[in-house]
């Protein structure tokens, strides 16, 4: 496993804990009789063991929503987040920066990487935008880039790279300062079903090698088979969770659907 990064704060062990959390965003339009959206309406979940976890829901149901407050990008308009035993909801704009950048990973749908930085560089970008040490940051850089299978593309940018190559990337960065969560949001969207199931793999792989807790958003049951835990968000709340690591897609998909017929 590669060096673990020094941080500013002793590493805690992954817990996160969602307490009756609610977000409604305001209607676009001023009109008579416009009302706002309720995203999430009292949702609550609790993780307390590293793994690979996912967030099941129809489109709607606030899974994207969660993860954006997890990940600092948005504010709850009540309830209470707390990553690591740290509540993210009492955060000033300026911790959650430094939050974003050295407790949580964050991999989205489209990589989001700069197409000028070759894949090194995008890897150790938060390193260099925290004042990390140059030296360091091309060490764990590199040292990650090989783990993920990677270390004879470190110096291609991203046209030269295949989808699932440039995800691999995204994961290294989102590991790079040595997050205790990483927050993946519909992480394979992009990817052919080939890719995505070796990403798939990859996450929960690296969720056991690296000790962190990795909670990725997703539609699809076949994705949330590789996970070790399932929540099911319906209508802005979780109405249940279930063991699915091992279920079959359609089995999964089933006892899926089971919870948001009961709420």
């Amino acid at each position: 496993m590669p060096p673990r990064m020094t941080r500013n704060t002793l590493w805690a062990e992954p817990t996160i804990s969602v307490r009756a959390v609610w977000k409604r965003y305001s209607p676009a339009s001023r009109a008579a009789g416009a009302s706002g959206v309720d995203a999430l309406r009292g949702a609550s979940l609790e993780i307390t063991d590293p793994g690979f976890y996912g967030v099941m829901g129809r489109s709607g149901s606030g899974k994207s929503t969660l993860l954006h407050l997890l990940a600092g990008l948005d504010r709850p308009d009540g309830g209470e987040l707390l990553v690591c035993r740290e509540p993210i909801h009492e955060m000033t704009d300026a911790e959650l920066v430094l939050y974003r950048r050295r407790t949580v990973g964050i991999i989205f749908q489209q990589f989001n990487l700069l197409p000028t930085l070759d894949a090194l560089a995008n890897t150790i970008l938060p390193g260099v935008l925290d004042g990390q040490p140059r030296q360091q940051l091309e060490a764990r850089g590199h040292a990650l880039l090989d783990e993920l299978g990677l270390s004879n593309r470190a110096h291609h940018r991203p046209e030269a790279l295949s989808g699932g190559e440039q995800q691999r990337v995204a994961i290294a960065r989102a590991l790079l300062l040595s997050p205790t969560v990483i927050l993946a949001d519909e992480p394979t969207g992009n990817l052919d079903s080939t890719s995505a199931g070796a990403l798939w793999k990859l996450l929960e792989e690296t969720a056991a090698r690296h000790r962190v807790i990795v909670l990725m958003v997703t539609h699809e049951a076949t994705a949330a088979a590789h996970c070790r835990r399932t929540f099911v968000l319906e209508d802005g709340r979780v109405a249940g969770d279930f063991e699915s690591h091992g279920l079959n897609p359609t089995e999964l998909a089933h006892r899926a659907s089971e919870f948001a017929r009961t709420t």
